[in-house]
């Protein structure tokens, strides 16, 4: 009786062992010339590409941006397909960052929305019309259909795209103002110079709860409240359309919400009937070394096979959400849009508090250079930009 329950508990062990050790895909290393991914993991590369991207794009070094986007969006459109990755991290053994990293809907919208502006950028609205459609898509599936596909900018800009093609924008901007409780412009078909900002810091996600089965997003405080650009005798305040953290937050019940929540009720689940057995264990063990019982002596060893069977269940069980953050992201979008003649114009762009005090380092100059087509003119100004070259205006 002995053997077979140290037979069979050593079997279970290993089995487990296997269950916790076995890599997942992504788990190898990138394999590649790119200095920046050298080093980091298949899992994590889309996260890694994001970051790259929006970095070489506030630097104002858009074929890198458009190259690191395009890379990220490749694996996002498959994100739908029930690949053996997504079941491994579905099951008990594997923690869910052991996933291939595609992040949270607001990540996934913003990857596709940047890669937009670099289309616009380069005089091609009809594939930034279909990367903004593609951004609000990626929201689409909220829990909470309140906050399906909410966001301002997407909308607001596939229509002026679709402007821009010949078409009809109606419903994209009807759409774009039911989002937002401020009065959203109507499109001035003659301003053809196009400016989009960013300020403040993005969300971060941590786990909680007390097997780190809730996946929270802590609040970044952003103490610029808006921007003013001054161009050509223009004075051009910049306010959010766009809250990051609010599309963080209100995502809604995720998939994998519901799974970690039942991979914590099985932690707890075997790990008090593991108790149990481990203390009736002791206590028949106790009774046979009082009365010399054989028959309570092999109780004693199978109820402490059977505890430490579901001791280990409970330990090997990986209930922790994935905290991966693309953690170079605004806090705020904005966006406006500017009627500038042909020519270089310089310029100012300074953000602000909430109480209307200028933020270091105080006013910021640019050169906004406009062609002289009839090509729009995008400039991206970010409160994050690491030189000056980043907001200039050419195309």
């Amino acid at each position: 009786m002995s053997i077979t329950c140290k037979g069979t508990l050593l079997a279970a062990v290993c089995f487990l062992a296997g269950c916790v050790s076995a890599p997942l895909p992504g788990d190898a290393f990138v394999n590649t010339s790119d200095p920046k991914l050298i080093g980091t993991r298949v899992r994590d590369q889309v996260l890694w590409q994001c970051r790259f991207g929006l970095a070489a794009l506030r630097a104002g070094e858009h074929e890198e941006a458009k190259a690191r986007f395009d890379d990220a969006i490749r694996t996002l459109g498959g994100i739908h397909a029930d690949t053996a990755d997504a079941r491994r991290a579905r099951s008990l053994w594997a923690a869910e960052g052991g996933k291939i990293f595609i992040g949270e809907p607001y990540e996934r919208a913003l990857a596709y929305a940047y890669r937009g502006l670099l289309y616009w950028m380069d005089g091609e609205p009809d594939n930034a019309r279909a990367c903004f459609r593609s951004a609000e898509m990626m929201d689409a599936l909220a829990a909470d259909a309140e906050y399906r596909a909410d966001w301002v900018l997407p909308d607001y800009l596939a229509g002026l795209a679709s402007l821009r093609l010949g078409g009809d924008a109606t419903e994209e901007l009807a759409r774009a103002r039911a989002m937002t409780s401020r009065p959203l412009p109507d499109y001035d078909r003659e301003a053809r110079v196009l400016v989009v900002a960013e300020w403040g810091r993005g969300p971060l996600k941590f786990a909680d709860g007390p097997h780190g089965q809730l996946l929270r997003f802590a609040e970044s405080v952003s103490e610029a409240h808006h921007a003013v650009l001054r161009v050509a005798g223009q004075t051009v305040t910049l306010t959010p359309w766009d809250d990051v953290y609010f599309q963080a937050t209100t995502r809604g019940g995720r998939t994998m919400d519901f799974i970690l929540g039942d991979k914590a009720v099985f932690k707890d689940t075997t790990g008090a009937v593991g108790d149990a057995a481990l203390v009736g264990a002791l206590i028949a063990a106790d009774r046979a070394a009082y009365r010399g019982s054989e028959g309570s002596a092999h109780t004693a060893l199978a109820l402490a096979a059977a505890g430490i069977f579901s001791k280990v269940l409970s330990a090997s069980a990986n209930a922790t959400a994935d905290t991966r953050t693309w953690d170079n992201l605004p806090r705020y979008l904005s966006f406006a849009a500017l009627r500038l003649p042909p020519g270089g114009h310089a310029a100012t762009i300074t953000f602000l508090d909430a109480h209307g005090r200028e933020l270091s380092p105080g006013a910021r100059p640019l050169t906004i250079r406009v062609s002289d087509n009839q090509q729009d003119t995008l400039v991206f100004l970010s409160e994050h930009a690491t030189r000056r070259e980043a907001l200039r205006g050419e195309n």
